[in-house]
């Protein structure tokens, strides 16, 4: 899912953008990426009275001389 993180979240170090139809998305360590557009893995869907909130972590930042997505390499620990 492409988007671009906006702001930053209410939890240290995420990151919140938002769909056309203005479902929120929490990202998680997207903080370092506000104001980017950023390719996201889904990881989850909530169902609220309010609407949907879909969290998810970044899987790629796109590069804006290229318009392309270069993937964020992520260590397991």
């Amino acid at each position: 899912m492409n988007t671009q993180i906006i702001k930053e979240g209410k939890e240290p170090e995420q990151g919140i953008a938002y769909l056309e139809d203005g479902t929120m998305i929490v990202v998680e360590d997207g903080h370092k990426y506000i104001g980017k557009k950023v390719n996201i893995l889904v990881t989850s869907i909530l169902q609220t009275p309010a609407g949907r909130m879909i969290f998810g972590r970044v899987k790629s930042v796109m590069n804006r001389k290229s318009n392309e997505y270069k993937n964020i390499v992520r260590l397991s620990s």
